[in-house]
C-alpha cells in the first residue's frame, strides 16, 4: 500500500486515537487543577511529537543499524498494530494499553509513551520513512496535523464526553479498532507478499 499525505495523516490519527483516549487523558488529569490541564495537555503531544519525529527521522537508519528489513518492519508493526487494535474492539479495563493512572500530576507516562507514542505509533512512522524516504516532508505535515487534532480533542475531553456520553464514545473507540484491524492485517500481508517475491 503507497501512503499520500492524506492516508497517512488518518492512519495516524486512528492509530494516535484522541478520542479513545480521552477517558485516559481525563482519568489521569482528575488530581491536576483544572487551570493547569491545558499546559499539561500541550507539554504531553509536544513530548509525542517529538518522541514521534525522532523516530521518523532516524528510523531508517535504526533500522540498517539493526539489520532489520522493511519487511521485518511492517509485519512487526502490522503485529503490534493488530493487538493494540484488538483490546480497542474487546475493550480491556484499563484502556488499549493498561497503564497507571494514579494521583499527581502525569510526566510522560502514560500519555505521552504509550498513549500517544505508542508501539504502533513509532513502528508506523519509522514504516512510513522507510517505504518513501523522500516524502519526509509529507510525513512530517502529516504527523503535525496529527498531533494538532490530538491537542485539540483532548483539550476538549470532558465536553466531548459529556456530549457524546459513554456509550457513544465507547461505540466510535470500537469502530476505529475494527478499522485499525484492518489496516494491520494489510500491512502484514503487505510484508509478507514483499518477503515472498525476494525468495
Amino acid at each position: 500500500m503507497e501512503y499520500t499525505f492524506l492516508s497517512a495523516t488518518v492512519l495516524l490519527i486512528l492509530i494516535t486515537d484522541p478520542l479513545g483516549n480521552i477517558p485516559l487523558f481525563i482519568s489521569c488529569l482528575r488530581g491536576v487543577a483544572p487551570k493547569r490541564r491545558t499546559i499539561v495537555i500541550l507539554r504531553e503531544v509536544a513530548i509525542a511529537f517529538a518522541i514521534l519525529l525522532v523516530f521518523m527521522v532516524v528510523g531508517d537508519r535504526f533500522l540498517r543499524m539493526m539489520s532489520l528489513t522493511d519487511q521485518s518492519l511492517r509485519i512487526g508493526g502490522g503485529i503490534v498494530l493488530f493487538l493494540i487494535a484488538l483490546r480497542m474492539v474487546f475493550p480491556h479495563p484499563d484502556g488499549p494499553f493498561g497503564g497507571d493512572t494514579r494521583g499527581g500530576e502525569p510526566l510522560i507516562v502514560p500519555l505521552a509513551i504509550p498513549a500517544l507514542a505508542g508501539p504502533s505509533a513509532l513502528a508506523t512512522v519509522m514504516l512510513l520513512t522507510s517505504q518513501a524516504p523522500g516524502k519526509m516532508f509529507e510525513w512530517i505535515g502529516a504527523l503535525t496535523v496529527t498531533m494538532i487534532v490530538c491537542a485539540i480533542v483532548l483539550m476538549l475531553a470532558e465536553r466531548i464526553q459529556a456530549w457524546l456520553g459513554e456509550r457513544a464514545m465507547m461505540a466510535f473507540e470500537r469502530l476505529m479498532g475494527l478499522v485499525l484491524v484492518a489496516i494491520s492485517v494489510e500491512m502484514m500481508l503487505g510484508g509478507i507478499r514483499s518477503f515472498v517475491h525476494q525468495l
